[in-house]
C-alpha cells in the first residue's frame, strides 16, 4: 500500500520533535557528567521508562510478535525474566555500587572493573563493550529499516536506514544521555499508547474477537504452558546477565538522583517488562496468527500461516487494518521501538571509547565534551555503515554481544562479592568464557539437552575464575 501524505505528515512531525529534544539539550550539557549521565539528576520514572524502552523497545516489535505467532501467550514467559533480572538487579547491584567510594565519578561500566581488578581488565572489558554495542547498533537500525520497509511499500530499505540512522545519531550525538532518556520517555509513551488505544483494539476487532481466536488457534496457544523448560532456561541465562553487565544500564544507575531513586527505576522497569509488555506483545503475534490462517494477508501472497516468517506477522496485520492517519501514528511507534534502543547502545559504545579505551586526561570539559560529541558521531555513522554495506558483520558483531555477556558476568559478581578479586582470573574467565560462547554458536548446530550457547560460556568462565583464585590463594 502507499504512503498517503496524512501518515507521512505525522511521521515528520514525530521525527522533528525528537530532534528538538536533541537541539533543546545541545547547549544545557555542560560537562561529561551531563553527557554520560545526565548530570546525576534524573527521576526514577524518567530512568525507569527509558530502561524498559532500551531493553523491550528494539525487539519487541518482531521478537514478542514472533514469540505469540509460534506458541501463543506462553511467549510471554520471556519478558517474565526481565523483571526477575531488574528487581534482582536492584536489590543486589545498585546498593552495592552505590557503596563504592568513586561510585559519583563513574561514567561507564568498565570502570568498575578497574576498581575491582586492574587497568589491564579494565581495558579489555572497554573493548568487548564498544565493539558489543556498536554492532548492537548497527543491528537495531537495521533491524528497525527492515521492518519499515516491509511494512511501506514505498519506503525502501536504504531510505528507511537511512532516516532512522541520522536522526538517532543526530539528536543522541547533540543531547547525550539526557537527550536519549527523554526521548526513550516519549517513544515508550508513543509505542504503549499506540498498542493499547489502536493496534490491539483494532487487531481484536479484525479478527473477530474471542471467538475469532478460539476458532482459529489450537487450543494450547492459549495456554501459559505451551512451552519447555529450556525455553525457559534460555531465556533466563539470556536476558537475566544483562542486567549485570550492560553498559546502557549502568549509565542510568549512575544517573539517578540517588540509590533509592534507582532502585525505584528498576522496579518500576520490571513491572512494566511483565507483564504489560509482556502479554501485549505476544496477543498482537496471535492476532496475525489468526489473521493470517483467516486469508487476510492473501493479497500479500500468503494464504495461511504456513511458510510466513513469524517476525512479519505484526507488520502485514498492521498494514492490513489500520486507516489513514492512524498507520503514521503505528509507523512512528515502530520506529520509536528501535530508536529507544539503538540510541541508547550509540551512547554505551562512545563512553566505552572515550573514557575506558582512549581515556582523555588532563583536557578541560569543555574540550571533552566536544571529544564525546565527534566520537559519538563518528561511531554513529560507522554503525550506519556497517547496516547498510555490510550485514554479514553484523553477524560477527552479534557474536561479541553474546561474548560480552557470557564473558563479564561472573567477573562483575566475582568482584562485587569477593573482598580480594583477583585480577587475572577476571581477565582469562572474561575470555575464556567469551570465546566458548561465540565458538559454539558459530561451529555447532546443536548443543547438549537443547540449551544456549550462554550457558555453557558462562559455566567455562566460572571454572576459570575459580581455578585462578585457587592458584593464587596456594601461592601465597
Amino acid at each position: 500500500m502507499s504512503i498517503h501524505w496524512i501518515d507521512l505528515l505525522v511521521f515528520v512531525v514525530y521525527m522533528i520533535a525528537m530532534l528538538g529534544v536533541g537541539v533543546f539539550f545541545l547547549n544545557k550539557n555542560e560537562s561529561t557528567d551531563d553527557y554520560y549521565v545526565g548530570g546525576r539528576t534524573m527521576s526514577s520514572w524518567h530512568v525507569g521508562l527509558s530502561v524498559v524502552a532500551t531493553d523491550v523497545g528494539g525487539g519487541f516489535s518482531i521478537g514478542l510478535g514472533g514469540l505469540g505467532f509460534t506458541m501463543g501467550i506462553s511467549g510471554s514467559w520471556m519478558l517474565l525474566t526481565g523483571l526477575v533480572g531488574a528487581w534482582l538487579s536492584a536489590v543486589i547491584l545498585i546498593p552495592r555500587l552505590s557503596n563504592l567510594p568513586e561510585f559519583k565519578k563513574l561514567l561507564t561500566f568498565p570502570q568498575i572493573f578497574h576498581i575491582f581488578y586492574d587497568k589491564k581488565t579494565a581495558l579489555l572489558a572497554g573493548v568487548i563493550s564498544a565493539i558489543g554495542y556498536t554492532g548492537f547498533t548497527s543491528s537495531q537500525l537495521l533491524a528497525g529499516a527492515k521492518l519499515a520497509s516491509s511494512t511501506f511499500d514505498d519506503l525502501n530499505l536504504q531510505t528507511a536506514l537511512i532516516i532512522m540512522g541520522v536522526i538517532a545519531v543526530l539528536y543522541t550525538v547533540m543531547g547525550g544521555l539526557k537527550a536519549v532518556i527523554y526521548t526513550d520517555t516519549i517513544q515508550w509513551g508513543l509505542l504503549l499508547s499506540g498498542l493499547i488505544f489502536i493496534g490491539i483494539p483494532m487487531g481484536y476487532m479484525s479478527i473477530g474477537g474471542i471467538e475469532g481466536l478460539r476458532s482459529s488457534l489450537p487450543r494450547d496457544f492459549l495456554t501459559l504452558n505451551n512451552l519447555t523448560w529450556q525455553d525457559m532456561i534460555n531465556w533466563a541465562i539470556t536476558i537475566i546477565p544483562i542486567w549485570f553487565v550492560g553498559m546502557t544500564l549502568y549509565q542510568r544507575i549512575y544517573a539517578c538522583k540517588n540509590q533509592k531513586e534507582a532502585q525505584k527505576a528498576w522496579y518500576i522497569a520490571g513491572l512494566f517488562e511483565y507483564p504489560i509488555m509482556a502479554f501485549m506483545g505476544v496477543l498482537l503475534g496471535l492476532f496475525s496468527r489468526v489473521a493470517a490462517d483467516n486469508g487476510m494477508f492473501e493479497y500479500l501472497g500468503f494464504a495461511s500461516a504456513s511458510g510466513m516468517d513469524a517476525e512479519t506477522g505484526l507488520p502485514m496485520l498492521l498494514r492490513t487494518i489500520l486507516p489513514v492517519g492512524l498507520m503514521g501514528l503505528m509507523m512512528s511507534a515502530y520506529f520509536s521501538a528501535v530508536l529507544s534502543t539503538a540510541d541508547s547502545c550509540l551512547m554505551a559504545a562512545s563512553g566505552n571509547l572515550v573514557t575506558d579505551i582512549i581515556g582523555f586526561k588532563n583536557v578541560s570539559q569543555k574540550r571533552f565534551l566536544r571529544v564525546s560529541q565527534i566520537i559519538t558521531f563518528a561511531i554513529g555513522a560507522l554503525a550506519l555503515v556497517l547496516a547498510s554495506l555490510m550485514q554479514s558483520v553484523l553477524e560477527l558483531m552479534l557474536y561479541s554481544y553474546a561474548f560480552m555477556v557470557s564473558g563479564l558476568l561472573v567477573p562483575v559478581i566475582g568482584g562485587l562479592f569477593s573482598t580480594k578479586p583477583n585480577p587475572d582470573a577476571a581477565f582469562w574467565s572474561m575470555l575464556s568464557g567469551g570465546m566458548v560462547t561465540v565458538s559454539l554458536i558459530v561451529f555447532t548446530d546443536q548443543l547438549p539437552l537443547g540449551l544456549d550457547a550462554n550457558i555453557y560460556g558462562i559455566l567455562v568462565s566460572l571454572i576459570v575464575f575459580l581455578v585462578f583464585n585457587q592458584f593464587k590463594i596456594n601461592n601465597k
